[in-house]
């Protein structure tokens, strides 16, 4: 299942890194896209919404909503 975070704080591809390892930190199989423009993390993961939003808060940013697709 795809699910959709919209986070602040992502500036640039450090973030990008930063987010997308935290999250295979937590399901090393997961698909993760980020959209710095939009502010958006698309994340394909078998892992619970929860443990996807604790790992972007752990990495330092701050998710604001979060949406299924």
């Amino acid at each position: 299942m795809t699910i959709e975070f919209n986070v602040e704080g992502m500036s640039c591809q450090h973030c990008v890194s930063a987010v997308t390892g935290a999250i295979r930190e937590r399901d090393a199989t997961a698909r993760v896209q980020v959209d710095l423009a939009a502010g958006k993390v698309a994340v394909d993961s078998t892992a619970s919404v929860e443990m996807l939003k604790d790992a972007i808060d752990d990495a330092g940013y701050t998710v604001v909503a979060v949406a299924n697709q």
